[in-house]
């Protein structure tokens, strides 16, 4: 979308561009420790007989008939939601493709509704983000399919994990770093979660990015339950659009890893943003809950706060456009 940079400041190594910290910060105080809560036996059996079998009997939904749209040159804010937590954001004339999973199976989890959207569907992404190294934020083919030389921007330890996937650049960041890029500033924010991608490998960070430029600044949440954090990425940016998780809050082994509709609402008015997109719902079988239970929670929940204008609920692959701020 933009022109090639040319200042020598734009041609350094992106690495090299990371606002480094000092102190460096120390290991994340907000990760959930991996051991399961009391009555996790019968939470499996019933997250296996109530959501997960009847998610394999049941075909496959087609996608929505949504096409991907351009942000035309008045219109300095685009997001797309590809289902689950993966976002297509156009802002500050680049393209940011953020968690993007197109897999139709997670080991025996299976995706509930064909993509609406393609990854050969979309512009090719001048930079990728990923949030933490779980399966169904960081899915390797998806990324591979979408890698073409560009940088890619994960948290501290999870960089091993994709530098094979044909990314140009992996850039690792500590909470609250930043990394310039073009008329971007990327920054890794906390959250309430955890990052092992494996039970030995607990050393990986995870978190959220904040992305800023040509007068917006949206938040990708990633996967949090909630907390306090919420409140300090609210201090640090006047936040246009806050994507936030509302599904798989009913986790069969009962750790608090993920917010239900009405808490991703208060992270939403703690966070002080002007729109909010819904994620992380709808798309694979993940929490004890009905598949449908998140949605329905959250509507809901905006009209009992009148909320309708500030929480948008579009459909898989729809783009929503904002005007120049």
């Amino acid at each position: 979308m933009s022109p090639p940079p040319s200042s020598s400041s734009e041609r350094r190594p992106l690495r090299q561009r990371v606002m480094s910290l000092w102190p460096r910060p120390s290991p994340q105080q907000d990760c959930v420790g991996l051991r399961p809560q009391r009555g996790w036996r019968q939470r499996n059996l019933q997250f296996l007989g109530e959501v997960w079998l009847p998610s394999i009997m049941t075909p496959r939904a087609p996608g929505a008939s949504a096409q991907w749209q351009q942000a035309s040159c008045d219109q300095s804010l685009a997001a797309t939601w590809l289902g689950h937590a993966g976002f297509f954001v156009q802002m500050a004339g680049c393209n940011l493709l953020i968690d993007p999973n197109w897999a139709l199976w997670h080991g025996p989890i299976k995706r509930v509704r064909q993509p609406s959207l393609w990854a050969s569907d979309l512009p090719p992404a001048d930079l990728v983000l990923v949030t933490h190294a779980h399966f169904d934020h960081l899915h390797l083919p998806s990324l591979r399919r979408v890698a073409h030389g560009q940088p890619i921007i994960v948290p501290r330890g999870v960089g091993a994990v994709v530098k094979r996937c044909g990314f140009g650049e992996v850039v690792e960041l500590d909470l609250w770093q930043k990394v310039h890029y073009r008329d971007l500033t990327i920054t890794l924010t906390p959250a309430k979660h955890w990052g092992a991608r494996f039970l030995h490998d607990t050393h990986r960070g995870f978190g959220g990015f904040l992305m800023e430029g040509a007068g917006r600044s949206v938040f990708h949440c990633g996967d949090s339950s909630l907390f306090d954090g919420f409140a300090e990425i609210g201090k640090r940016a006047d936040l246009d659009l806050a994507l936030l998780p509302i599904g798989a809050y009913k986790a069969p082994s009962g750790r608090p890893v993920h917010m239900n509709p009405a808490e991703a609402l208060e992270a939403f008015e703690m966070l002080g943003a002007q729109q909010m997109l819904p994620m992380h719902y709808g798309t694979f079988p993940l929490g004890g809950e009905p598949m449908d239970e998140p949605l329905q929670w959250l509507h809901r929940e905006v009209r009992s706060r009148g909320l309708g204008q500030r929480v948008l609920l579009p459909e898989e692959g729809e783009s929503l456009l904002w005007s120049a701020a």
